[in-house]
């Protein structure tokens, strides 16, 4: 338990968080790998090289000591973080070298004179706070899909019984479990995780759910990354019938009970959890209108199922933007997706609920453009890979 000197320590910390939190954190992840190289296929080393992950691990660090007094404000925040450690099946033991190795940055970066060995007696009691926290709601999390029907724990072999290109960039994988048994359900908008082993090296991912569960098989959409390695060992080397491992679903960007319109907008890969919050979502009687943005055609995954569902849906309005069209491709409009076209597409009555994902330039217009759209921010939903303050910036 914190006493009350060492909450002042932590708060005192603020403003070199708030300065160097990034620095620190870049360290300390460099730090680890070298000292603990079993514990790099936790980490997506995609995010590592592009500074994503130290940063959003700064900023959830800076958000801990504001909020060292009344832990209740982190609001999602928790949630977000115990999502990914659920698909990415981390345990208990993996809490002590994240923690020896942030101590370490401390000091190390901070330097003696500043990091001092009060202030390093602080954060050790403060981060062993926040790991039990985590630690216990992961546990629960653990144990309740557990104990679901078609639940397990850690990772469950599941074979590829089908693989679909549904684009040029995109590739579905049908994946039943290996042993038979039914699988969970998941709510609409979670991801999974999936195991892998390239090249006699363990690679951990998260893909998002792109089909509603039907009790004996989950569908994953992937999209290839330039040098993704994940990405291009899933669609050049993963065949029908190999077995793959996957972690319980998880993730808070989900389908909230709600009466009111529902817009879908997406970008890209985007698209791949509005399409299950659509299936949730088209019994309902409620409107939907689901806006999607692509390159082209050749890129668009999903077109064809999308333009069924209007045919079925009566209530589904579905709108297409190209950035870059080719001469005979078909769409709603071209160019970027900007405010005036979205406010054209939106339901006059602004009190609907929204949900966005695709790349960061589109999210942080997309989450501008609600706001001044009219829609009420606490109904403008996304997921995001990093800090929301970055999407504001």
């Amino acid at each position: 338990m914190l006493t009350a000197a060492q909450r002042d320590i932590i708060k005192a910390t603020i403003p070199l968080l708030e300065t160097g939190g990034e620095a620190l954190t870049t360290h300390m992840y460099q730090r680890m790998f070298a000292r603990h190289p079993e514990v790099k296929a936790l980490f997506n080393q995609t995010h590592q090289g592009r500074g994503n992950q130290p940063r959003a691990l700064a900023m959830a660090v800076l958000a801990y000591a504001r909020n060292i007094d009344r832990l209740e404000q982190l609001g999602p925040l928790v949630g977000q973080i115990v999502a990914k450690h659920v698909s990415l099946n981390i345990l208990p033991r993996h809490y002590p070298i994240v923690g020896e190795n942030l101590l370490a940055a401390i000091r190390e970066v901070l330097g003696e004179e500043i990091a001092t060995d009060a202030v390093i007696d602080a954060w050790a009691v403060a981060y062993g706070q926040l790991a039990d926290l985590l630690m216990g709601i992961e546990e629960k999390t653990y144990a309740d899909f557990e104990s679901s029907t078609g639940g397990w724990r850690g990772a469950r072999p599941f074979k590829v019984a089908r693989k679909v290109r549904e684009s040029a960039a995109i590739t579905s994988f049908y994946l039943q479990p290996a042993d038979g048994g039914p699988v969970a359900g998941f709510k609409p908008g979670q991801y999974i995780g999936v195991r892998l082993l390239i090249d006699g090296q363990e690679v951990r991912r998260n893909y998002s759910l792109s089909a509603l569960s039907n009790g004996h098989e989950y569908r994953i959409s992937v999209k290839r990354e330039p040098n993704g390695v994940a990405s291009s060992f899933l669609h050049e080397r993963v065949a029908e019938g190999d077995v793959v491992e996957l972690f319980p679903p998880a993730g808070d960007f989900t389908l909230a009970d709600s009466n009111k319109p529902l817009v879908l907008i997406s970008a890209g890969v985007g698209i791949t959890p509005a399409l299950t919050m659509l299936e949730a979502a088209q019994d309902s009687g409620r409107p939907i209108h689901f806006i999607h943005c692509a390159r082209n055609a050749d890129v668009h995954a999903f077109d064809s199922w999308l333009k069924a569902r209007c045919a079925e849906v009566p209530q589904l309005r579905y709108r297409v933007c190209y950035s870059d069209p080719a001469a005979d491709d078909v769409c709603d409009a071209q160019g970027l997706l900007d405010q005036t076209r979205l406010a054209e597409w939106l339901p006059e009555d602004r009190d609907v609920d929204a949900y966005f994902l695709g790349p960061k330039p589109f999210m942080a217009m997309m989450k501008r453009s609600l706001r001044e759209l009219g829609v009420p921010d606490a109904q403008a939903r996304y997921e995001f890979f990093g800090p929301a303050e970055a999407l504001d910036a």
